[in-house]
């Protein structure tokens, strides 16, 4: 009995050192009615406990300590200098707002603070605190706390419940390691265990910038990379060997981690392959950009010169076919250069981006025309003779006619994101600038192994019937060819330039047509071939102006869209489109406007997020180098059992969209 007694007095005289506490009360300013805190304080001795209490109303957030590429993190400027305080900080999450990504809190948090070298009985300062929407507003709370008032009986509850929510050292990663390179920071995590919906966290190290990492998980494996730049967006600082502070969360835990940084790459995906492979790559998508659909109109160009061969020697043909060759590796280069122009001036990049430039199709138009017009025989193009002399020309055709249609060929072929070619080109994009280069002529390099071919086979080139009749029916079908394509191209000038400018074009072209039939004595044919095709290109053309409506319901893409779609337990299917892609055109005919995967996609679970990428818009050119993409079509579907998102083939196909989809579901 004696000792309970003596038990029960410790306990007292133990709680009789903390009965002195504070509480301000919920404080409010006049000037931000979106948001009010709280502080209260328990004092032992010369030291305190404190706890900051914010509410926030629904849409608004504050800041973790490391707020991100903006805003601010809360801080309190204490009336006594004296004051030593050590905030704790619960995990926060991630906001994506106009392609900056922050990191801090919505909703209701507590901050626990711990407080040491007490100035006396009185706990003054001011608490400043940014809060954000669609705006953003900085606002001050004066407080002041009595710590001689009673004690709150709650108070303790609810410092170990915010304490319980504090990232602890351990228990979510078995091993941790960072490396940095060439701009990226590399992340591997391992946990025995698995994971289910990994998240990072970073403290930014000093004159840096790090963008929300892209994560993927193998089995126990966590791999990450991160974008790094310096504060003002530039090249970014070395890492190398500095330390990183960062937290790690999974299934509702979170583990605070401090790793030194390295220089090994860790990350072993594309993005991170060697260059050699990277090599490989390039050359297997430029030469599988032959086969893709946009190279359609490139086709007539090509058959039209083999049909030019006939007759000639082998050497002839083999000049003709380097000639060609080396038009398509000048154009890449080309690309290269405007890659490395882009990249300098800060602006966008992306595979196929110059048919977002209404100059750059209207000079494609006519160059179209040009073509379309030499194929009908009504211009002929014919160099002085001296210089007919100096390029073993033969008919008027030349060497430098053949390098022009391997530099136009390459011209018409980048609308297209062929397998290996999207992974080549990403990685060019954010390598050193001699890397760039050398992948881009790997590109061309690939792209032109067909005409290689043939230039190390000339015999080849005339395994084509004796020349004949047949020659004139073939011209005159590739011209028609290069007809369609050249339709096509005004339709993309139509958002650039006008309907009026489009339209105007069309009865050229249509002129064109009519003038090659007038030519070969079809007069009455010529006629009801023009108001036919009239009438054809008017409805084309108003399609254009006013596409048909679609059963299916798009929403804009956002990554807001993405993450509100994924709290509420949904699919969502990503598509990234333009109108001058073609093989987005042939996605949408050949697989998303099939039966079984419309119904797939109208399913209720299912969110619909399409980005239209016709003109240049910034925040589609962020989304898609946050996946390591720089080619479109881009297609991901995410879901509850795919949180980070599975990014589909270029070239779609029922099977994959369907199987997908159903994978996503919990």
């Amino acid at each position: 009995m004696n000792l309970f007694i003596r038990s029960l007095l410790l306990l007292l005289a133990c709680c009789a050192s903390v009965a002195q506490a504070a509480d301000s009360g919920w404080l409010r300013n006049a000037q931000n009615s979106h948001a009010e805190v709280r502080l209260r304080s328990a004092s032992h001795g010369e030291n305190a406990q404190l706890l900051l209490d914010i509410h926030l109303e629904k849409g608004w957030k504050t800041y973790w300590r490391s707020p991100g590429e903006g805003g601010v993190a809360p801080e309190i400027r204490w009336q006594t200098p004296e004051v030593k305080a050590q905030w704790h900080w619960p995990a926060p999450a991630r906001f994506d707002v106009s392609g900056l990504t922050t990191q801090g809190y919505k909703g209701n948090i507590t901050l626990p603070i711990d407080i040491a070298s007490l100035p006396g009985a009185t706990l003054a300062g001011t608490l400043t605190l940014s809060t954000c929407s669609d705006v953003c507003i900085l606002t001050d709370f004066p407080f002041n706390l009595d710590l001689t008032q009673a004690v709150d009986g709650d108070f303790a509850r609810d410092y170990a419940q915010a304490m319980g929510q504090i990232p602890a050292a351990s228990g979510v990663t078995d091993q941790l390691d960072a490396s940095y390179r060439n701009g990226e920071l590399q992340i591997r995590a391992q946990r025995q265990q698995g994971w289910s919906k990994p998240e990072l966290f970073f403290d930014y190290p000093q004159g840096s910038m790090l963008a929300a990492p892209h994560i993927s998980v193998t089995g126990d494996t966590l791999t990450a990379r991160v974008a790094v730049t310096d504060e003002w967006g530039e090249a970014a600082p070395d890492l190398q060997g500095k330390s990183l502070s960062l937290v790690v969360a999974d299934a509702g835990i979170a583990q605070q981690s401090t790793v030194i940084i390295g220089s090994q790459p860790l990350v072993s995906e594309s993005g991170s392959q060697t260059l050699w492979s990277v090599l490989l790559l390039a050359l297997l998508g430029g030469l599988i950009l032959n086969l893709m659909p946009c190279v359609l109109p490139v086709l007539a160009i090509k058959l039209s010169s083999l049909v030019q061969q006939q007759g000639q020697t082998r050497r002839q043909t083999r000049q003709q076919f380097l000639a060609s060759s080396a038009g398509i590796v000048f154009s890449f280069m080309l690309l290269a250069a405007l890659m490395t122009g882009l990249r300098l001036s800060g602006q966008a990049l992306g595979w196929g981006i110059q048919f977002q430039s209404g100059g750059f199709l209207l000079a494609m138009v006519l160059v179209m025309f040009l073509f379309t017009a030499s194929l009908f025989d009504l211009l002929q193009f014919r160099l002085p003779s001296s210089l007919n002399t100096r390029l073993a020309t033969q008919g008027g055709n030349g060497l430098l006619g053949h390098f022009g249609q391997g530099a136009f060929a390459t011209l018409l072929a980048t609308p297209c994101s062929a397998p290996f070619l999207g992974t080549a080109v990403a990685y060019a994009l954010t390598a050193a600038l001699p890397q760039l280069w050398l992948l881009f002529a790997a590109l061309g390099i690939g792209m032109s192994l067909p005409w290689l071919l043939v230039a190390a086979l000339p015999g080849l080139a005339r395994c084509l019937p004796r020349p004949g009749r047949w020659m004139v029916h073939l011209r005159t079908m590739l011209g028609l060819l290069m007809l369609i394509a050249t339709f096509w191209l005004v339709t993309l000038l139509i958002p650039h330039w006008g309907n009026t400018v489009a339209m105007v074009l069309g009865g050229v072209l249509l002129l064109v047509l009519c003038g090659w039939l007038i030519q070969h004595r079809a007069l009455q044919q010529a006629g009801v071939v023009f108001i036919t095709l009239t009438l054809v290109g008017a409805v084309f053309l108003m399609t254009r102006i006013a596409p048909e409506e679609e059963t299916l319901y798009w929403q804009p893409l956002t990554e807001a869209a993405i993450n509100q779609a994924l709290e509420q337990d949904k699919r969502v299917f990503v598509d990234v489109t333009a109108d001058w892609c073609i093989t987005c055109k042939v996605n949408k005919s050949r697989v998303l406007n099939q039966p079984d995967v419309r119904a797939a996609l109208k399913a209720e679970d299912v969110v619909l997020l399409r980005g239209d990428w016709t003109q240049p818009d910034p925040a589609i050119g962020e989304f898609l180098r946050k996946r390591d993409r720089v080619a479109i079509p881009f297609n991901q579907i995410y879901g509850p059992a795919l949180p980070h998102g599975h990014i589909l083939s270029p070239l779609l196909s029922r099977e994959a969209v369907i199987s997908t989809l159903s994978e996503a579901k919990k």
